[in-house]
């Protein structure tokens, strides 16, 4: 399926006759912009297993988006028997946080800066949406990326009651950039959670698929099109920007 195509099978399920008119991308951090799901993986099963719980590197890539504290007290409930509070869970959560910083730090992704240049080019917001509590990694975020965002347009585990798969997360990303509708964001994600965030708050969804999940993990989430990589997405971006009307150096945003 091609940009133009998705595009037309979105338009067609809006209601009142909505159709795309994209003024930000929201992106997922780990997993989209940064090839860091390996040391998640790992360090989600280690700092588990100190606690007498099981986690597989596929539960890690099947969880990824939600906040972390939900996942640790849904695997509590599952194996132990045992409700969890938040703080007993943040516990945990930070063991997890201090194994996986001291593995290094991951790359960026291929294609990302490329992309973004290209997005704000098109005159769009950028946002990021992550269901990350790690105040080191949003830090991060600024240094690498703060040519195209700013702190007040990342969403973060700490600005949400309800983590992804509910649609609140990315709803709030619409809320930071601008009170926009549904309609007029897009969502890049490479998790079936985030997938099935995006798809519920109404955006166009991209997925990105970084991981070892088949793709059918991602499409049956909802996800409008789908890429192997960011670089794909970006090469493939400006066919997005014609079939919703935008060309590579105009302005999308209505005047």
């Amino acid at each position: 399926m091609d940009f133009q195509q998705a595009i037309d099978r979105y338009n067609g399920q809006q209601p009142d006759g909505h159709r795309l008119q994209p003024q930000t991308v929201l992106f997922d951090m780990d997993g989209v912009l940064y090839d860091s799901m390996p040391h998640h993986a790992i360090a989600w099963q280690k700092s588990m297993a100190l606690y007498g719980i099981k986690m597989t590197a596929d539960d890690a890539y099947a969880t990824e988006g939600a906040r972390g504290i939900d996942t640790i007290r849904f695997f509590a409930r599952q194996q132990l028997g045992k409700q969890l509070s938040e703080a007993e869970a943040q516990s945990i959560y930070d063991e997890k946080t201090r194994i996986f910083h001291s593995m290094g730090e991951a790359p960026i992704f291929d294609g990302v800066t490329d992309l973004m240049h290209i997005i704000r080019q098109a005159g769009m917001r950028i946002g990021i949406v992550t269901g990350s509590g790690q105040r080191p990694l949003i830090q991060r975020l600024i240094h690498d990326f703060g040519q195209f965002i700013d702190k007040a347009h990342i969403v973060t585990a700490y600005d949400v009651k309800r983590g992804k798969p509910y649609p609140d997360p990315y709803l709030k990303g619409l809320e930071q950039a601008g009170h926009l509708s549904p309609w007029q964001g897009v969502v890049v994600e490479n998790a079936p959670l985030g997938v099935r965030a995006g798809v519920a708050a109404g955006c166009f969804t991209v997925a990105v698929n970084s991981g070892p999940l088949p793709d059918s993990a991602l499409l049956n989430e909802g996800a409008h099109i789908l890429f192997p990589s960011i670089r794909e997405l970006y090469r493939h971006f400006p066919d997005f920007l014609s079939a919703t009307g935008c060309s590579w150096h105009d302005n999308c945003s209505p005047a």
